[in-house]
């Protein structure tokens, strides 16, 4: 079944023009961009006591709508912490599918690679959670956080940064000042583009066909990812006999694909899918995101640090996109907090230094990790399969490997921010 979500109720500064121009907010923080990464970073810090101005292009009761975004998102451990911590994970639990196994093979090989999470304890390697689920769940956190002014829809039209305060214009002619912008536009971020920071890019000539299955027989939790020559496709588990695709294809013959009637969707979709898990119905629509690599040649500029996409893009492959900014968010949400608590600037350019040193490194690492994986996978040469196949099978069978493997996964090694342990701010 569709998942429906209450109304929802806001103000629209469209509705009250004649106050606008009247108008000027003042913030510790300015949060530009308020969807899956934005939204807890302005949650993170009104919970601490630093008051934030969050503005967001979306309407949001348009951000709800199933035609919107079709998307599930892997949320792992460590950031599934974090986001209780901010006290956004309640809303969220009811909707996500906990990931109990994950099951990678190569095409028609008999070899694979599989994770158990009774191998390393009694958590979930993760959680599958709809998109729209994780938006409602903001949302409603930031309506609860007496810190934040929560502006939507609305954009930045202007931002100036001086020397001690950033200061943003709307297009409907309010002001906002802040000691700090954080830039969580996306990848396209206006905002990054207009501090003059560029970025590295390539495309992968891949498309990420989306949609919602519903099947007869249960997922047991249980995450798959097959590795074609076009490149991967996964079937992630969500909550009931109901699973998330992500299939990876060449991106001429995507929009062919995408441009099928439902039945010869289904039959190319079956085709991959298999039926393991008995007949397939789809439910709601389909949807393509062209696949790419970016990062930001610097996550920082003066009195602005960026986070989420608006800093790096990477290919689903591993599932970590979403992951990653939530670890940018813990980061930022730390030094924040820590320099508020002694009195200092929010926008310091030591502070900016810190956020980008911790950062940059893991979002390399997964970057290249990322893309390594559809270099190797994305291609049905005969000795790369052979050797990647021996190497699968090789991983499954040394478990002290595997665990590391699987907790890199979970996100719980490397120098984490308090928020990732699950510690308050």
């Amino acid at each position: 079944m569709m998942r429906n979500f209450p109304r929802q109720h806001w103000t629209s500064p469209r509705q009250c023009d004649h106050l606008a121009i009247m108008t000027d907010i003042s913030a510790d923080i300015l949060v530009i961009g308020g969807g899956l990464v934005g939204g807890p970073l302005a949650c993170a810090l009104a919970g601490a006591g630093v008051s934030v101005a969050v503005v967001d292009g979306e309407v949001p009761e348009q951000a709800l709508a199933p035609s919107f975004d079709g998307r599930a998102s892997a949320v792992a451990l460590a950031p599934q912490r974090m986001l209780a911590a901010i006290g956004l994970w309640p809303d969220i639990d009811p909707l996500a599918a906990p990931i109990m196994q994950i099951r990678v093979s190569d095409g028609a090989s008999p070899l694979f690679l599989h994770y158990d999470h009774a191998e390393i304890g009694d958590e979930p390697l993760g959680w599958i959670v709809e998109n729209r689920a994780l938006r409602h769940a903001i949302q409603l956190g930031l309506r609860r956080q007496s810190k934040v002014t929560w502006i939507a829809p609305a954009k930045v039209v202007q931002l100036e940064r001086g020397p001690h305060r950033v200061e943003a214009r709307l297009d409907d002619g309010r002001r906002i000042g802040a000691a700090l912008a954080v830039g969580a536009d996306g990848r396209a971020s206006p905002i990054r583009s207009g501090a003059g920071i560029g970025i590295t890019s390539w495309d992968y000539g891949q498309t990420a066909i989306v949609c919602t299955v519903a099947h007869e027989k249960p997922h047991h939790d249980t995450a798959q990812e097959h590795f074609l020559p076009a490149g991967p496709f996964a079937i992630l588990p969500l909550r009931g006999n109901r699973s998330s695709v992500v299939w990876t294809e060449k991106a001429h013959l995507a929009g062919p694909i995408l441009a099928q009637d439902e039945p010869g969707f289904m039959r190319e979709l079956e085709s991959r899918f298999g039926d393991y898990l008995g007949r397939l119905t789809l439910e709601g629509p389909r949807f393509g995101y062209p696949l790419n690599f970016q990062l930001a040649q610097s996550y920082t500029a003066p009195r602005l640090a960026l986070i989420g996409d608006a800093a790096h893009g990477m290919h689903p492959v591993a599932g970590q996109g979403m992951n990653m900014g939530l670890r940018d968010v813990a980061a930022l949400a730390e030094l924040i907090v820590d320099a508020h608590r002694l009195g200092q600037d929010l926008g310091d350019g030591l502070l900016l230094s810190r956020y980008e040193r911790w950062r940059r490194f893991d979002n390399l690492l997964m970057l290249g990790l990322t893309d390594a994986l559809v270099r190797l996978f994305s291609n049905d040469v005969a000795p790369i399969r052979l050797a990647r196949d021996v190497g699968m099978a090789a991983v499954n069978r040394l478990p002290p490997l595997k665990h590391f493997f699987m907790r890199h996964a979970m996100g719980v090694v490397g120098d984490l921010p308090r928020l990732l342990e699950g510690r308050g701010l």
